[in-house]
């Protein structure tokens, strides 16, 4: 960060810690219960959101004194639709099987209310390098979340990463390997990534409790 101002370097620091668009802002809940049972789904969702959130706050910058107020969600929702079209066909070009895997979440990402908002609370009112900035920053706060709970529930839910085994090699088909882990099923439900969410949230404002609502 050295090549940045503080103030620029905050625009990516901030959300990966005490402004997380997940365990902070409580956005993007959807795509982490949905698509987090396997690591690599994970990965290529977060992906994909640092490339929409990245372009798409430059060009929202680029076109900002250009858009009638009137119809600025508008514009927003083609912009972010155009670069999840991309997303979709790069997706389905190189990475087939894991396209069918995300389905229609990598479509949802037009919807998610960390890009739109970003689009709105900051691309709308500043320059191209501090709105990019700003894209990227949200968009590794959110991935990063992704990434921990997809690793947390393919590791006990499947005793993999990766699809690769690392407790061993199964026994037969009883989930048992031979350590002797057990995969726990519950860990690939939807509901597991809300506990897990939820222990990122804990520890995070254990650590900072500057965090802690009052009631």
């Amino acid at each position: 960060m050295a090549l940045l101002s503080k103030k620029d370097a905050n625009l990516i620091l901030d959300p990966l810690a005490d402004n997380n668009p997940i365990t902070i802002q409580v956005l993007g809940i959807c795509s982490a219960l949905a698509i987090t049972a396997e690591l690599k789904a994970s990965v290529v969702m977060a992906l994909s959101v640092i490339f929409v959130m990245g372009v798409g706050n430059v060009v929202i910058s680029l076109m900002r004194n250009l858009i009638p107020s009137k119809i600025r969600i508008i514009v927003q929702l083609v912009v972010v639709a155009s670069l999840v079209i991309i997303v979709d066909q790069v997706l389905q070009a190189f990475a087939y099987e894991l396209s069918k895997t995300l389905g229609v979440f990598i479509g949802l990402i037009i919807t998610n209310c960390i890009i739109m908002g970003r689009f709105e609370a900051f691309a709308l009112g500043n320059g191209v390098w501090r709105s990019f900035l700003d894209g990227i920053g949200n968009a590794l706060g959110y991935g990063v979340i992704l990434v921990i709970v997809g690793f947390f529930r393919e590791l006990l839910g499947s005793g993999t990463l990766f699809g690769i085994p690392v407790f061993g090699d199964p026994v037969a088909k009883t989930g048992l390997y031979s350590i002797g882990y057990e995969n726990n099923g519950f860990m690939i439900i939807p509901p597991a990534a809300l506990i897990v969410v939820g222990i990122i949230i804990w520890v995070q404002r254990s650590k900072n409790r500057a965090l802690i609502e009052e009631a």
